[in-house]
């Protein structure tokens, strides 16, 4: 299976089309705000979000007054990025059905697969998109699988709504987004993960639970940076700072005597499996 990466700038000289989001979540304002950020009028968007919570938060802070159900002003939009959970999807489209037959649809709900989004939509013109958490401050990175009758034209309007999340990374193969979703979708939390046990690891140590958050947060971020401006793979990172018999050598020797690493990989692939069970469960409708 072969995957394309594509890294874009943060802006677009080229003016966006009309587009129209259903959900005004907080995936729907990640992407909203990144683009009002980069000059993209508030009335470039047509937001249909059902609670009045939203909307009254979207109206606060981007200016933009959503309505309540979808309407004849979808008409106008070229793209309709679908926001909303996956159980609300066949719902939520029956309304849209027909109101923008000529717009590209960009679903961002998790596990929903294509075929069911182009059969409910009418529409072959279907861009899936894994985001995961840190798009909300515009370093996410999102996967991306188009159908067939998407063009490039398409791929390239899909990039430049996405381009303010982060980095992007296409799929030639749908199957392969549940793999993004194993890793990057539901990855920030494996980090959360790690960093609480690092945070807490240090409390029992003496630490202030500031200090051990600080070092714990720090050593991943720099960790991260290190690795993503580097030529060497991890595991060469990962030798140069394991001296033999030092405490670094020891605490992944006591990782290693414990599979940390196979557990590991067992989680991912658990939820590589829940990947796909969720397409079958939401899809069907």
């Amino acid at each position: 299976m072969n995957i394309a990466v594509t890294f874009l700038p943060r802006q677009d000289p080229t003016p966006l089309p009309p587009i129209a989001f259903i959900g005004g979540g907080n995936m729907a304002s990640a992407i909203i705000g990144g683009l009002i950020r980069q000059d993209t009028p508030a009335g470039t968007f047509e937001v249909v979000e059902p609670h009045a919570e939203a909307r009254e938060r979207l109206a606060h802070e981007f200016g933009i007054k959503a309505q309540a159900e979808a309407g004849p002003a979808l008409a106008r939009c070229e793209v309709v990025v679908w926001a909303v959970k996956p159980q609300s999807f066949a719902e939520a489209a029956k309304p849209v059905r027909g109101l923008a037959p000529d717009a590209l649809h960009l679903s961002v709900a998790a596990g929903i697969p294509s075929d069911s989004i182009a059969r409910w939509l009418g529409s072959e013109r279907v861009v899936r998109a894994m985001p995961n958490t840190p798009a909300l401050i515009g370093q996410g990175m999102t996967g991306l699988f188009a159908r067939e009758a998407v063009d490039g034209a398409g791929r390239a309007r899909v990039e430049q709504v996405l381009a303010p999340t982060g980095e992007l990374l296409w799929v030639d193969a749908e199957p392969a987004l549940d793999a993004v979703t194993a890793i990057s979708g539901s990855g920030p939390a494996y980090v959360f993960y790690f960093i609480e046990a690092m945070t807490e690891a240090g409390i029992a140590l003496g630490l202030a639970p500031e200090q051990a958050h600080q070092l714990a947060v720090g050593t991943f971020s720099g960790a991260t940076a290190l690795a993503a401006g580097a030529s060497e793979p991890p595991a060469v990172l990962r030798e140069r700072v394991t001296s033999k018999g030092g405490t670094t050598y020891a605490a992944i020797t006591s990782m290693e005597n414990d599979d940390v690493g196979a557990k590991f990989k067992a989680a991912i692939r658990a939820a590589h499996a829940r990947a796909g069970e969720l397409a079958q469960q939401f899809g069907q409708a």
